[in-house]
């Protein structure tokens, strides 16, 4: 079985050494590397090309905004989650727009973040109920009478009946229960759709989906 290689960064070497315990307790997730400050961590990133990096927000030289933005332009297929103390819709905002699949707070318990490691390296979203309110309510055009705008030349009409289901919060199964599809046959609409979009999760596709217009308020539930 492959593991999952996951990057940690954060300024306090603690928090580095408690996080990577809990982590290497798993079969199934390798820490491959530890960075100290945003700039490392970056660096890192390019030596190991983890599948996950854990960062967060607050770190000497480069913040976790800055690294998470330079690790998505130049790895795209890295799965950032933050783990932070900070839950201010500005930090938000700013790191889900930066590509972060993941926005969890350092109050979780350890099984969460095993979870949520799993989760985002799956592609899905890892964001806490009012985190995920806070985004659609950012994010998504407020006018009831706002019309969705159809991607042109992006997605076929199947990958936004899907990419919609997914914004409303929807799992695999539930889609394809939802459309009459086979898993496999969702699975598959789905890495089309982060191919075209140029994303590596739920969480980014979502975020590019209410941004762009695909998505207004009346496709919410």
């Amino acid at each position: 079985m492959d593991r999952i290689k996951v990057l940690i960064a954060d300024d306090h070497a603690v928090l580095r050494e408690g996080t990577r315990q809990i982590l290497e307790q798993e079969q199934d997730i390798e820490v491959v590397a530890e960075a100290g400050d945003g700039e490392e961590a970056v660096s890192l990133a390019a030596r190991f090309r983890p599948d996950v990096a854990i960062i967060d927000i607050s770190m000497p030289i480069l913040d976790g905004i800055e690294a998470t933005k330079q690790i998505k332009e130049l790895y795209p297929g890295i799965s950032v989650l933050i783990l932070t103390a900070y839950d201010d819709d500005q930090f938000i905002f700013s790191l889900l727009e930066a590509g972060a699949a993941g926005y969890l707070l350092k109050s979780v318990r350890g099984q969460e973040l095993i979870d949520a490691v799993r989760a985002v390296h799956a592609g899905e979203s890892v964001l806490h109920p009012s985190v995920a309110r806070k985004v659609l309510n950012h994010f998504v055009p407020h006018s009831d009478k706002a019309e969705s705008v159809q991607p042109e030349n992006t997605l076929s009409d199947r990958e936004m009946e899907v990419l919609r289901l997914v914004t409303r919060g929807l799992s695999n199964k539930d889609i394809a229960e939802e459309l009459c599809l086979s898993m496999r046959t969702v699975q598959a609409h789905l890495g089309r759709i982060f191919d075209k979009l140029q994303v590596s999760s739920r969480t980014e596709a979502m975020v590019r989906a209410l941004k762009e217009g695909w998505v207004t308020i009346k496709d919410l539930p």
